[in-house]
Protein backbone atom coordinates (compact mmCIF):
# COMPACT_ATOMS: atom_id res chain seq x y z
CA UNK A 1 0.00 0.00 0.00
CA UNK A 2 1.26 3.56 -1.02
CA UNK A 3 2.54 5.58 1.76
CA UNK A 4 -0.35 8.39 0.85
CA UNK A 5 -2.98 5.70 1.11
CA UNK A 6 -1.75 4.64 4.61
CA UNK A 7 -1.58 8.56 5.56
CA UNK A 8 -5.37 8.84 5.18
CA UNK A 9 -6.41 5.77 6.83
CA UNK A 10 -4.31 6.62 9.66
CA UNK A 11 -5.37 10.19 9.49
CA UNK A 12 -8.96 8.76 9.37
CA UNK A 13 -8.04 7.11 12.02
CA UNK A 14 -6.89 9.45 14.03
CA UNK A 15 -10.56 11.67 13.69
CA UNK A 16 -12.22 8.25 15.09
CA UNK A 17 -10.37 8.21 18.19
CA UNK A 18 -10.55 11.70 18.40
CA UNK A 19 -14.25 11.99 18.08
CA UNK A 20 -14.88 8.64 20.17
CA UNK A 21 -16.59 7.33 16.98
CA UNK A 22 -14.83 3.90 17.72
CA UNK A 23 -13.41 2.51 21.46
CA UNK A 24 -9.71 4.01 21.45
CA UNK A 25 -8.52 0.21 21.94
CA UNK A 26 -9.81 -0.31 18.26
CA UNK A 27 -8.47 2.83 16.90
CA UNK A 28 -4.69 1.49 18.40
CA UNK A 29 -5.64 -1.47 16.90
CA UNK A 30 -5.81 -0.20 13.14
CA UNK A 31 -3.32 2.28 13.75
CA UNK A 32 -0.76 -0.45 14.39
CA UNK A 33 -2.34 -2.49 11.65
CA UNK A 34 -1.60 -0.20 8.95
CA UNK A 35 1.57 1.18 10.69
CA UNK A 36 2.91 -2.00 10.26
CA UNK A 37 3.73 -2.15 13.82
CA UNK A 38 6.11 0.91 13.56
CA UNK A 39 6.39 3.54 16.13
CA UNK A 40 2.99 5.93 16.38
CA UNK A 41 6.03 9.02 16.33
CA UNK A 42 7.23 7.90 12.84
CA UNK A 43 3.59 8.08 11.23
CA UNK A 44 1.52 10.47 13.31
CA UNK A 45 -2.27 10.83 12.22
CA UNK A 46 -3.72 13.94 11.99
CA UNK A 47 -7.42 14.27 12.48
CA UNK A 48 -8.15 17.86 10.67
CA UNK A 49 -6.82 16.28 7.28
CA UNK A 50 -9.48 13.16 7.71
CA UNK A 51 -11.74 12.87 4.75
CA UNK A 52 -14.74 13.47 7.36
CA UNK A 53 -13.32 16.44 8.39
CA UNK A 54 -12.56 18.57 5.53
CA UNK A 55 -15.92 17.67 4.09
CA UNK A 56 -17.71 18.98 7.35
CA UNK A 57 -15.34 22.59 7.12
CA UNK A 58 -16.59 22.99 3.42
CA UNK A 59 -20.14 22.36 4.47
CA UNK A 60 -19.65 24.39 7.44
CA UNK A 61 -18.40 26.69 5.58
CA UNK A 62 -20.71 26.46 1.99
CA UNK A 63 -24.14 26.77 4.50
CA UNK A 64 -23.19 29.63 7.08
CA UNK A 65 -22.90 32.12 4.22
CA UNK A 66 -26.73 31.62 4.15
CA UNK A 67 -27.31 33.46 7.25
CA UNK A 68 -24.88 36.30 6.46
CA UNK A 69 -26.40 37.40 3.65
CA UNK A 70 -29.48 37.10 4.86
CA UNK A 71 -28.78 39.94 6.66
CA UNK A 72 -27.16 41.63 4.79
CA UNK A 73 -30.14 41.39 2.35
CA UNK A 74 -32.39 42.77 5.80
CA UNK A 75 -30.34 45.92 6.31
CA UNK A 76 -30.95 46.26 2.50
CA UNK A 77 -34.70 45.89 3.27
CA UNK A 78 -34.91 48.73 5.74
CA UNK A 79 -32.99 51.12 4.05
CA UNK A 80 -33.15 51.39 0.97
CA UNK A 81 -35.96 52.97 -1.34
CA UNK A 82 -36.48 50.32 -3.72
CA UNK A 83 -38.64 47.88 -1.63
CA UNK A 84 -39.87 46.01 -4.16
CA UNK A 85 -36.48 44.95 -5.90
CA UNK A 86 -35.01 44.14 -2.22
CA UNK A 87 -38.12 42.32 -1.20
CA UNK A 88 -38.31 39.98 -4.24
CA UNK A 89 -34.29 39.05 -3.92
CA UNK A 90 -34.81 38.66 -0.05
CA UNK A 91 -37.84 36.95 -0.60
CA UNK A 92 -36.39 34.49 -3.45
CA UNK A 93 -33.07 33.95 -0.84
CA UNK A 94 -36.06 33.01 1.80
CA UNK A 95 -37.09 30.10 -0.43
CA UNK A 96 -33.51 28.86 -1.21
CA UNK A 97 -32.92 28.94 2.56
CA UNK A 98 -35.97 27.28 3.01
CA UNK A 99 -35.00 24.90 0.17
CA UNK A 100 -31.55 24.25 1.02
CA UNK A 101 -32.89 23.22 4.90
CA UNK A 102 -35.17 20.55 2.95
CA UNK A 103 -32.19 19.57 1.20
CA UNK A 104 -29.42 19.21 4.25
CA UNK A 105 -32.04 17.85 6.33
CA UNK A 106 -30.79 14.41 5.79
CA UNK A 107 -27.13 15.12 5.57
CA UNK A 108 -26.55 17.70 8.01
CA UNK A 109 -28.99 18.22 11.01
CA UNK A 110 -26.66 21.11 12.49
CA UNK A 111 -26.99 23.66 9.75
CA UNK A 112 -31.04 22.50 9.28
CA UNK A 113 -32.42 24.35 11.80
CA UNK A 114 -29.95 27.22 10.60
CA UNK A 115 -31.47 27.06 7.24
CA UNK A 116 -35.04 26.82 8.74
CA UNK A 117 -34.85 30.01 10.88
CA UNK A 118 -33.10 32.46 8.26
CA UNK A 119 -35.76 31.26 5.71
CA UNK A 120 -38.49 32.38 8.31
CA UNK A 121 -37.25 35.30 9.40
CA UNK A 122 -36.38 36.77 6.24
CA UNK A 123 -39.81 35.83 5.01
CA UNK A 124 -40.72 38.19 8.49
CA UNK A 125 -39.00 40.60 7.13
CA UNK A 126 -40.35 40.98 4.10
CA UNK A 127 -43.72 40.92 5.24
CA UNK A 128 -43.10 43.56 7.49
CA UNK A 129 -41.35 45.88 5.27
CA UNK A 130 -44.22 45.48 2.47
CA UNK A 131 -46.84 46.22 4.96
CA UNK A 132 -45.36 49.01 6.42
CA UNK A 133 -44.29 50.98 2.96
CA UNK A 134 -47.95 50.00 1.42
CA UNK A 135 -49.94 50.36 4.11
CA UNK A 136 -48.51 52.67 6.40
CA UNK A 137 -51.64 54.06 7.78
CA UNK A 138 -53.57 50.96 8.21
CA UNK A 139 -51.88 48.76 10.84
CA UNK A 140 -54.62 46.07 10.51
CA UNK A 141 -52.65 44.71 7.69
CA UNK A 142 -49.32 44.06 9.41
CA UNK A 143 -51.30 42.51 12.51
CA UNK A 144 -52.93 40.33 10.03
CA UNK A 145 -49.56 39.36 7.95
CA UNK A 146 -48.21 38.61 10.80
CA UNK A 147 -50.76 36.47 12.03
CA UNK A 148 -50.30 34.78 8.42
CA UNK A 149 -46.57 34.17 8.92
CA UNK A 150 -47.25 33.04 12.62
CA UNK A 151 -49.89 30.73 11.00
CA UNK A 152 -47.58 29.01 8.57
CA UNK A 153 -44.79 28.62 11.13
CA UNK A 154 -47.40 26.91 12.76
CA UNK A 155 -48.46 24.49 10.09
CA UNK A 156 -45.13 24.21 9.27
CA UNK A 157 -43.95 22.85 12.86
CA UNK A 158 -47.03 20.52 12.87
CA UNK A 159 -45.93 19.27 9.23
CA UNK A 160 -42.23 18.92 9.44
CA UNK A 161 -42.66 18.26 13.55
CA UNK A 162 -39.91 20.76 14.21
CA UNK A 163 -41.03 22.04 17.53
CA UNK A 164 -38.96 25.49 17.09
CA UNK A 165 -41.60 26.36 14.59
CA UNK A 166 -44.72 25.12 16.34
CA UNK A 167 -43.99 26.62 19.70
CA UNK A 168 -43.21 30.10 18.21
CA UNK A 169 -46.11 30.45 15.59
CA UNK A 170 -48.71 29.62 18.65
CA UNK A 171 -46.64 32.21 20.61
CA UNK A 172 -46.78 34.61 18.08
CA UNK A 173 -50.63 34.08 17.33
CA UNK A 174 -51.30 34.69 20.80
CA UNK A 175 -48.67 37.51 21.39
CA UNK A 176 -50.58 39.18 18.32
CA UNK A 177 -54.12 38.46 19.45
CA UNK A 178 -53.75 40.04 23.17
CA UNK A 179 -51.59 43.48 21.84
CA UNK A 180 -54.14 43.75 19.20
CA UNK A 181 -57.69 43.18 21.44
CA UNK A 182 -55.97 45.16 24.14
Amino acid sequence: MSNQRKQIIINEITFWKQNKLLPEHYCDFLTTLYTEGEKQTEIQGKPSQSVIAQEKRKALAKYSIMPIIAIIFIILLFTMNAVWLVAIFTAVLAIGCLIGAFYVAKKNQLLSPLLHLTGALLLLAVTVQVCITYFPHNITVLYIALLGNCLLWFISGLALKIVYFTVSGVLGMLAIGIYFFL
